[in-house]
C-alpha cells in the first residue's frame, strides 16, 4: 500500500515518524496530529519530504483546561487523601486538622495564555481568582480585561506572587525543564504546581526535592516522564502532597470525537489542496 498512502493520523504518538517511515511513502502528503503538541515530531524532518503537518488545538482545548482546574481543586482540597480516609476500613470520624487550602480568591499563575491557558483563566474567574499570566507575548487588553488578567513580564514575578502555578506551555528546547529548583524556590512554600502540558517542561528531580523538603506544598501533574513512571521506586509515586494522573487531559468522548473530526478536517484540505485550517509550521 506503500504508493497509495497520503495522509497519516497519529494517534497517541503512533506511528513513529522516522527517515525510514518518509522515505518508503513517496505520495505522502500530509500527518494529522491528534494533539497539540509536536514535540514527538521532527518538524524540519518531516518538511524536507515536501509533508504538511497539523495539529487539533480546537478540539482539546476545553477538555485540558477542565483537567487543569480539577487538579487544582483535587490538590487544593487534599481529595485524593480524602477519598482515602472516607474508604479506609476503620474510619470513624475525619480529623480536625485535615485541612486543605481555599481556591477562591487565591492567586493563579498561568504560565502560557495560548488556547488552553486562556480557558483556564475563564474558569479561574468564575472561583475569583486573583490570574496573573507569563507568555511569549502579550494578550489584547480587551482580553486580558475580560478574565481580569495581569500580565507578568518577568516569570520570577508570577512565581513569587501566586499561591497556585499551572504549566501550560508546550516543549521546546526553550522551555525544556523551564521550572526548575531555582524556580521552585522562588514560589510560596504554601504554593501548588500544577503541570498540564509536558513532563519534561518540570525538572522531576528538583521537584521531588522541594516537595520533600516543603519548598512548596504540594504539585498536581497530569504528564511526567516518562509516562507512566517506573512502577518499582520512584519517589513522586510515594509523596503524600503529590497527585499524578495518566495524561488524563483530553480524554473525554465528546474530545475524542472532535480531535478525529478536525484531523479529517485537515487532511481533507491537505488531499484537495486548500488551506489546512491548523497548519503546523517547522519553527
Amino acid at each position: 500500500l506503500r504508493d497509495k498512502i497520503q495522509a497519516i493520523y497519529l494517534w497517541w504518538h503512533k506511528p513513529v515518524i522516522d527517515q525510514e517511515l518518509l522515505q518508503s511513502l513517496p505520495n505522502l502528503k500530509v500527518i494529522a496530529n491528534s494533539g497539540v503538541g509536536m514535540d514527538h515530531l521532527d518538524l524540519k524532518l518531516i518538511a524536507a519530504f515536501g509533508v504538511k503537518m497539523a495539529n487539533v488545538p480546537h478540539a482539546v482545548s476545553s477538555s485540558t483546561a477542565d483537567t487543569g482546574m480539577a487538579l487544582l481543586l483535587a490538590s487544593a482540597r487534599r481529595l485524593i487523601e480524602g477519598c482515602r480516609v472516607a474508604v479506609s476500613p476503620n474510619m470513624e470520624y475525619c480529623e480536625a486538622d485535615f485541612l486543605g487550602v481555599r481556591v477562591t480568591r487565591a492567586t493563579l499563575g498561568i504560565i502560557g495564555m495560548g488556547r488552553i491557558g486562556y480557558k483556564i483563566a475563564l474558569r479561574a474567574r468564575a472561583f475569583e481568582m486573583k490570574i496573573l499570566y507569563h507568555n511569549r507575548t502579550r494578550r489584547k487588553e480587551q482580553e486580558e480585561q475580560l478574565v481580569g488578567a495581569t500580565y507578568c513580564g518577568k516569570l520570577e514575578s508570577l512565581l513569587q506572587q501566586s499561591d497556585f502555578v499551572m504549566v501550560v506551555v508546550s516543549l521546546t528546547p526553550q522551555t525544556h525543564k523551564l521550572i526548575g529548583k531555582r524556580e521552585m524556590e522562588l514560589m510560596k512554600p504554601t504554593a501548588t504546581l500544577i503541570n498540564i502540558s509536558r513532563g519534561a517542561v518540570v525538572d522531576q528531580a528538583a521537584l521531588v526535592r522541594a516537595l520533600q523538603d516543603g519548598v512548596i506544598r504540594a504539585a498536581a501533574l497530569d504528564v511526567t516522564y516518562p509516562e507512566p513512571l517506573p512502577r518499582s521506586n520512584h519517589p513522586l509515586l510515594k509523596l503524600k502532597n503529590v497527585i499524578v494522573t495518566p495524561h488524563l487531559g483530553i480524554k473525554t468522548e465528546k474530545a475524542t470525537r472532535m480531535i478525529t473530526e478536525e484531523a479529517v478536517e485537515n487532511i481533507l484540505a491537505a488531499l484537495h489542496g486548500l488551506p489546512i485550517p491548523s497548519e503546523v509550521l517547522p519553527s
